[in-house]
């Protein structure tokens, strides 16, 4: 049942997601949500809707980049020659190097930003928050992955398996779960945690513009880009500009890129974050 790679994934990122669903209602860090099924219900819709737009469109055309460099030995994997496992180390992290750096421009370049503000105007996080992505941001990001793959001489297993370890990480990070401070302190030495994440979708722009990794929380630490919040529930999650009765149903969200709008207010700096490990 499990020997295709893509079944394998799927499957995870299913369990993780109901078994992160359920306990999050039993131990919420953020209380008094009122509607999850219908919030969960409308991530849910956008991660169903976009894993059928890339597999429709993009699918082949991975294949036909991977594979077109793996026979020319193009890429920085085939140059290395690596062997076995090494060379599935090296992937995963080079892969989620390439991760982060297109998560910042998100944040960064206004257009990409038209598209994930989607995601940063779930003002109810929770795991489901994981699959919530505008279809206009998933076609440029698998875009620009069409390009980067063959650069990095990435092979579709590599990819699957980079996929497989991605998006249960994803699913937790966002999740609502209250996981105790020692535990989290912890994990996020390696991992991208909740704690850390929370403060990326906290509507204090100086906040969102932090913590971009998507696995491996290194990658804030060595680019600067790394904060947090000594009490997570102080913290505002959503987007300040936003009227989130207007642009929380599916319609409003898929709407949002195209809204008239000014560009993203800078908040002056505040001096009452925690910046601990």
């Amino acid at each position: 049942m499990f020997d295709d790679p893509n079944t394998l994934k799927t499957a995870g990122a299913t369990l993780a997601l109901a078994i992160l669903w359920l306990v999050e209602g039993v131990l919420p860090m953020f209380e008094g949500r009122s509607e999850r099924a219908r919030h969960g219900a409308r991530n849910l819709a956008f991660g169903v809707g976009n894993a059928a737009v890339t597999a429709l469109i993009f699918a082949t055309a991975t294949l036909f980049v991977t594979e077109g460099a793996r026979e020319r030995g193009f890429g920085l994997l085939h140059l290395l020659g690596l062997p076995g496992w090494a060379r599935i180390a090296v992937a995963v992290v080079a892969f989620d190097a390439w991760q982060y750096l297109w998560h910042r421009l998100n944040h960064h370049i206004p257009f990409l930003w038209r598209f994930h503000q989607v995601h940063h105007s779930d003002a109810e996080l929770d795991a489901t928050s994981g699959l919530r992505f505008h279809t206009g941001e998933i076609v440029l990001s698998s875009i620009a992955r069409l390009a980067v793959l063959p650069l990095l001489g990435l092979t579709v297993g590599e990819v699957l398996i980079y996929e497989t370890i991605l998006l249960p990480i994803i699913l937790f990070h966002h999740s609502n779960l209250r996981v105790p401070g020692v535990v989290d302190r912890r994990l996020r030495w390696l991992i991208v945690t909740p704690w850390m994440h929370w403060v990326h979708h906290s509507d204090y722009q100086p906040e969102t513009d932090s913590n971009y990794s998507s696995i491996f929380s290194f990658w804030d630490r060595v680019f600067g880009s790394f904060r947090l919040r000594a009490e997570p529930r102080d913290i505002r999650l959503g987007l300040e500009n936003l009227d989130r009765s207007e642009w929380g149903t599916l319609r409003g969200m898929l709407a949002m890129p195209f809204r008239r709008t000014r560009d993203r207010p800078t908040a002056p700096e505040r001096a009452d974050l925690d910046g601990m490990p």
